[in-house]
């Protein structure tokens, strides 16, 4: 492992009294299991007069380096409090990138670009050889279609067409054509916050913070940045290139503020959100069709019911059924059980307390909106078959073969359609194609030897 941590639960500040000797030592073991990158984190429990640091833990525990300098926590009183510095801990803060941000031609920065939230999928099934369980890994390989001979990547070319022409292109053109700009961040200028529209949402936002490491003054140049678009509140707009084989985005950089909680505990980093702005391209407009206007009684009665129905949403909240029923399934295969357990899915709504909560109100909304034979779980009304059953679906040949030879000798059997060109077939006696064009060859044909 690359991340290893041990965490000491205690709500004793100094365990060792008075005995120099064994801090020293401990002191000692600590500092070894630093250099081997084992991480040593405190969760210290609350006690009478407080818990003091400064005795012993201050030279015991160490930082990460993806983690920040000078947080402690304070002394925990509750388990949930616990829990939640547990979890805070055991989640590595992984940078995607980082980039030097460019704020003019002779100014730069810094900066890491972290991934806050990324859509969780079932891992990818693994291929194994049958007879020894070991992974197997595949390989391609071109042929010549004319001779069946081994073709080399020096021996291939790559092609696209533009205009029913089919332009060559050599691999270093193509690589060149992926190439736009060196990675970074290029400032643009700055537009006040009320012009970002939630029309403009494209992708999950990923987070941008300093990184010392690499250029010093990095941190006093983005706090200064972060503190002056706070006060003016503004955005800083970008040109956003992660890769040199990636093209640039036009990305918003929003100021966010850092927030503590009672416990000292971050719940709001400091830094910028980096939002993904759309191009013309990206933009769509779609013929809205007359809106019909409500009435203020209809309003009034569907304000009660969005009032009734109101909740406190938390995304930690919700599980991902499938994942969850996923894992479940493996579980059982590892420990050779029975029966896995069934994953119960939050996402479901709770169809009795909320008609509990709503009471006659559905019913008076009903009455106020929708006719008064309006049924949501009503079915459409099924069509009529006729005398001939279901093999009247056919459709019937109205045309004679007179009048298909007529159409052959003018040019307009094209005008007939496709159905009607296959039951001609059939009563022919033609064996009839997919398409029209073969069943108006096979037709004419047919009339033009007889």
């Amino acid at each position: 492992m690359s991340h290893k941590r041990i965490m000491l639960f205690t709500n004793e500040d100094d365990p060792h009294g008075n005995d120099s000797a064994k801090a020293s030592r401990a002191r000692t073991k600590a500092g070894d299991l630093r250099d081997t990158g084992i991480f040593l984190d405190l969760m210290h429990l609350k006690k009478r007069g407080g818990f003091d640091i400064s005795l012993f833990y201050r030279d015991i525990i160490s930082i990460a380096e993806d983690e920040d300098l000078g947080v402690h926590f304070e002394e925990s009183s509750k388990l949930e409090d616990l829990l939640r510095k547990v979890r805070a801990k055991e989640t590595r803060k992984r940078v995607l990138c980082r980039l030097k941000l460019k704020l003019s031609k002779d100014t730069a920065l810094t900066v890491g670009i972290y991934n806050m939230v990324q859509k969780a999928v079932r891992p990818a099934p693994v291929r194994l050889y049958r007879e020894t369980n070991e992974p197997v890994k595949s390989k391609t390989r071109t042929f010549n279609v004319n001779t069946g001979s081994l073709l080399l990547p020096s021996d291939t070319k790559r092609s696209q067409n533009y205009g029913n022409r089919q332009i060559v292109l050599e691999k270093e053109e193509t690589e060149e054509l992926k190439r736009f700009d060196e990675p970074g961040l290029i400032l643009i200028g700055f537009k006040p916050l009320i012009m970002l529209k939630k029309h403009h949402y494209l992708r999950p936002s990923l987070f941008v913070y300093p990184e010392e490491s690499l250029v010093n003054g990095s941190s006093t140049l983005f706090i200064a940045l972060l503190t002056k678009c706070l006060e003016k509140e503004v955005m800083a707009v970008c040109r956003y290139t992660p890769r040199r084989n990636i093209p640039p985005y036009f990305v918003a950089l929003l100021p966010q503020e850092e927030e503590l909680d009672d416990q000292k505990i971050q719940v709001t980093p400091p830094g910028f959100q980096l939002v993904f702005l759309p191009y013309a391209d990206d933009k769509r407009k779609v013929p809205f069709t007359e809106k019909v206007m409500a009435n203020p009684e209809q309003i009034d009665k569907m304000k009660a019911i969005v009032q009734k129905l109101r909740f406190n949403y938390r995304s930690d909240s919700f599980e991902n059924p499938v994942l969850q029923q996923h894992f479940r399934n493996l579980e059982v295969l590892a420990l050779d059980l029975m029966e896995p357990e069934q994953a119960e899915d939050l996402t479901l709504p709770k169809i009795e307390a909320i008609d509990k909560r709503l009471g006659s109100l559905v019913n008076e909304f009903k009455e106020l909106v929708y006719p008064p034979d309006y049924s949501p779980e009503g079915k459409a009304p099924k069509r009529r078959q006729d005398d001939e059953g279901l093999g009247s679906k056919r459709p019937k040949m109205e045309l004679s073969e007179e009048e298909l030879r007529a159409h052959v000798n003018k040019g307009t059997l094209g005008k007939l359609t496709v159905p009607m060109l296959k039951e001609a077939c059939r009563v022919c006696g033609l064996k009839g194609g997919l398409k029209k064009q073969e069943l108006l060859d096979i037709l004419t044909k047919h009339f033009q030897k007889n």
